[in-house]
This record gives C-alpha cells, sequence and structure tokens, in this order.
C-alpha cells in the first residue's frame, strides 16, 4: 500500500514545516538485510537495527553505561577482566594473556567440583580447598557456562549451582560482586523461570548499593513478557527510587529507550500514554522513539502526526530524526528525495555522517535500487567520509543480493586495501556469494583466510557456509566443517539448528 510521508524540514527551528509528498511502500518488515538465494530461501544476514540504535545511543550519551542499554547479552564479552590488580600486567599482552588462560582453567575445575553437587557432597568446602584467587573474569566464566546449559529438563538445577557459586564466590577475600555479576545471575534464574528469586536479587543488588539499570530493567522486561507482568515491571521502575536512568531526562525516557532496542513497540505506545498521564511532556528523543515506533507498527498516520507535533512544540530534528527519515526514503526508493534531504541537513548546520549514507543505502539495497547506492557511497566519500566496516559490508551484501559477485570482490578488496578489515558478517556475505557461484573451494578458503586474519567465524558463518555445501550434495565437505567447529568448540549447542546435522 502506497501513503504519503513528510520528506522533511525547513529553517533551523522548525519555523515551518513543509511537506513534501513522496510515495513508498509501507512494509514494516526488519530493517535487516536479507539475501535472497536462487533457490528462493532467505537468511537474515546482518541486522542493521542494532547499528543504528548504537549509533543513535552514543549521540544520546557521552560515554556508554558501563553495563548500559545496548549490552542485552554480556555472553560476548568473556575477554573482559575485573576485580583483579592489573597494575603488573598494564600493557603486558603476554601476561594478561597467562592470566585468561589460569583463570579459564579454574573456571574448569569449579564447574567440575558444582556437577559433583548432591546429597552428602559438601560443595561450598570443596569449592575453598581449591583455595582459588577469586576476580570478576572467574566469576562471569562460571556463570556463563551455566548458562549455556540451561534446558527445560535442568534449568532447576542449573539455577540452583549457579546460586551456590554466586553465594560462595561473594563471601570471598579481595572479591565483591558487581552489577554485572548480579545481572548475569539474574538472566541465569530468567532462563531458568525463577523468577521470584530474580526478584529477589533485585532486591538485594539494591540493597548492596547497585542501582537499578536499563540492564537491570531489560533483563526484568525480558521475562515478565512471558509471564504477562511487563507493565507491572514498567510501573515499578517509574516508582522506584533506586532506579538509575542517567543520562536521559527522566525515567521514562529511559524506559522508552530500553523498551525500542528490546523492539516492544506495543509497550512504548502503552508507556508513551502512560507518561502523558504523568505530566511528563515529549522532547526530541521521546519524539524520535515514538516516530521509530509508529514506522516500525506500520502507522504512517501516526508517524506524521508526531512529526507535525514535534515541529509545533518547537523542537529540532536531531541526528536520529534525520537518520530515520533518510531510512524511510531509501526504503521508499527515493533517491532524489534523500538527496534533497541531506542537502537540508547541510543548511541546518547537521552534517551527514557515515551512519546517514548508510542508513540510507541499506534502504535503497532492500529496495534493489543498487545505482543509487553506488551513487551515494561516492558521494558520501566525496563529501570527506571514510566508509568504515559496517558500511563496506551493506554495499557488499547489496551486491550479492543482486548476483553482482564480481563488484562485490572488488569492493571487498578495496575495503582490504584502504584498511578496513572484514567482519564476520563481511565474510559472511562473500561466502555465500562464491557458494552461489558454486565455487564451494574458494568459499572454504575464505573461511580460512578469515581465521588467519584474525576474525573469528560466527555461527552465521559456519551455517551458510555447511547448509550451501549440503544442498550442493557436498556432504563430506559439509561434514568436515561442521568437525572444524566441533574441534574448536564453537556453537556446538547450536548444532541441531544446521540443516541435516542428524544425518551426519
Amino acid at each position: 500500500m502506497l501513503v504519503a510521508l513528510t520528506m522533511y524540514y525547513i529553517g533551523p527551528f522548525f519555523q515551518k514545516l513543509v511537506k513534501g509528498l513522496s510515495r513508498f511502500c509501507s512494509s514494516t518488515s526488519s530493517l535487516s538485510i536479507r539475501v535472497y538465494h536462487k533457490n528462493g530461501s532467505n537468511d537474515e544476514y546482518v541486522s542493521i537495527d542494532e547499528y543504528l540504535i548504537e549509533g543513535w545511543t552514543r549521540q544520546i550519551t557521552d560515554s556508554r553505561y558501563t553495563d548500559g542499554t545496548l549490552d542485552l547479552d554480556e555472553s560476548h564479552d568473556c575477554s573482559r577482566v575485573e576485580n583483579f590488580d592489573a597494575s603488573h600486567i598494564h600493557g603486558n599482552t603476554f601476561a594478561r594473556q597467562i592470566f585468561i588462560e589460569h583463570t579459564s582453567f579454574d573456571a574448569k575445575r569449579v564447574l567440575n567440583i558444582l556437577r559433583r553437587d548432591g546429597p552428602g557432597f559438601d560443595t561450598k568446602e570443596a569449592l575453598s580447598e581449591l583455595n582459588l584467587k577469586v576476580s570478576g573474569f572467574l566469576v562471569r566464566r562460571v556463570l556463563l557456562e551455566i548458562q549455556k546449559s540451561v534446558d527445560y529438563v535442568n534449568k532447576e538445577r542449573c539455577a540452583k549451582l549457579a546460586y551456590k557459586f554466586f553465594v560462595w564466590s561473594g563471601q570471598q577475600e579481595h572479591y565483591t560482586h558487581t552489577s554485572n555479576t548480579y545481572h548475569l545471575i539474574m538472566k541465569i534464574f530468567a532462563d531458568a523461570e525463577q523468577f521470584k528469586a530474580m526478584w529477589r536479587l533485585v532486591d538485594e543488588m539494591v540493597e548492596n548499593g547497585f542501582p537499578a539499570t536499563a540492564r537491570t530493567f531489560n533483563i526484568l522486561i525480558c521475562s515478565s513478557g512471558e509471564a504477562g507482568l511487563a507493565k507491572k515491571v514498567v510501573e515499578r521502575f517509574i516508582k522506584s527510587k533506586a532506579f538509575s536512568y542517567r543520562p536521559f531526562k527522566h525515567s521514562f525516557n529511559a524506559i522508552l529507550h530500553c523498551l525500542l532496542v528490546l523492539k516492544h513497540y506495543k509497550l512504548i505506545e502503552w508507556v508513551y500514554e502512560l507518561m502523558l498521564t504523568h505530566r511528563h511532556s515529549a522532547d526530541t528523543l521521546t519524539y524520535n522513539i515514538l516516530m521509530w515506533t509508529k514506522y516500525r507498527l506500520g502507522k504512517l498516520n501516526q508517524f506524521n502526526r508526531f512529526l507535525d507535533e514535534m515541529s509545533s512544540n518547537g523542537f529540532e530534528a536531531d541526528f536520529f530524526t534525520f537518520n530515520l527519515l533518510l531510512h524511510v526514503l531509501g526504503k521508499g526508493d527515493k533517491p532524489l528525495a534523500a538527496l534533497n534531504l541531506l542537502n537540508h541537513m547541510k543548511e541546518v548546520g547537521v552534517n551527514p555522517c557515515v551512519l546517514h549514507f548508510t542508513t540510507l543505502i541499506v534502504g535503497l539495497s532492500r529496495a534493489g535500487n543498487m545505482d543509487a547506492c553506488v551513487y551515494f557511497f561516492e558521494e558520501m566519500i566525496r563529501h570527506g567520509c571514510v566508509p568504515d566496516v559496517v558500511c563496506y559490508t551493506v554495499m557488499i551484501t547489496g551486491y550479492i543480493a543482486a548476483g553482482d559477485l564480481e563488484k562485490a570482490q572488488g569492493l571487498f578488496d578495496e575495503m582490504i586495501l584502504n584498511g578496513k578489515m572484514p567482519n564476520a558478517f563481511t565474510y559472511n556475505s562473500m561466502i555465500r556469494g562464491l557458494c552461489m557461484e558454486g565455487k564451494f573451494d574458494e568459499a572454504c578458503l575464505m573461511l580460512k583466510e578469515m581465521e588467519s586474519r584474525g576474525c573469528n567465524p560466527n555461527f552465521f558463518v559456519y551455517s551458510t557456509l555447511v547448509n550451501n555445501l549440503r544442498n550442493a550434495g557436498k556432504l563430506s565437505e559439509a561434514h568436515h566443517i561442521i568437525r572444524q567447529m566441533v574441534e574448536k568448540g564453537k556453537y556446538i549447542h547450536l548444532l541441531p539448528k544446521l540443516k541435516g546435522y542428524g544425518r551426519y
């Protein structure tokens, strides 16, 4: 269905809003780039949502939260070392590596003790006999391993063992829990559906001087959604004096922003109504969240209404407002309107950056307009914006989706020549492109290349290669890739998701 969209503003203070009508498709599907295979299947490969929101958050805050809004899954952050005196290894990569390896070994010893927990076995005494130097890194490694093993059958035991270790470690000399470790044990309780225990941990955390933060809210709102308590969680945080919502203007904006990151769009609408009943007025941040929400829900009339209201209330378009409009215009395949908006941004003192151009290119790529993508990619460079890894990846993905492996390969080589090292998503796209052209040997070599460059393959990379090999009847090669993955201990818990895994 085609709808009208307000394209751009005139005047640095929104003194006058000029409505240019631009027709575009009102599809509100995910902003993720999807690469369509020749057999008609698709694979969601890289989501731009988090990148856009992350860029926006960087504009909101001078620095990130220590355990902030965007850190929805802390499990990737295993390399961070906490609660130990690092002064003697400052700048010493080798010493730091030794510390990490030693602590990882200790974590395995702890897990072996915990597995023996049962009647007649004193787990806490056995842990104490290990004579460990407890650190934040050790605690996180143990808890993360327990979290990985939580399933329907053993969830209660996992929660019990995690909490037993959590209590024991908190009693050790020279170590105190942090908000991060509290959040991790809360996440285990949430996965194990121990909701009452999770809430008791929140109270304990606050009593011990750690305020409830956006991360706390994220964990609770994710788990309470399934339990039907989401609205009660919001109400509790609004009333809580211990809820730390810096640097936001008030708790409502903090909650709205958290819900945006979590994509709880329906709940955002309810919280906004609650915000109005509490007589809090919207600001630019609020309007940005509301417009994004209405766009994602396909409520374009309300999108335009908030755009008008934002202007009439005297609020300027900011970094994210323009970013959102560029995405909508790109996705609607309106390159001329997007060019006018970019020019207007410069007129009002908002210099388009890499994120703005990338957002636009993402939309145009989804619309299948690679000519426009190339134009704005070159325009970005002419404006002095250096393409980053994400921007290169978006372009490469667009070429792969268009079936133009040669141009994708050329851009891939160019980014390396310009000192931009491809990430796992970039390699994933290239491997997919090679497989689509039947160049399976080259695709397997690219897997080795990325590892040699220090880029660890993620599950999407393994899945792309294995599934394409299997679909081509190359079962032995697919099995070889799986065996490599298992030998490295990578993503073993995700193996059942690979097509035909049980046949190997």
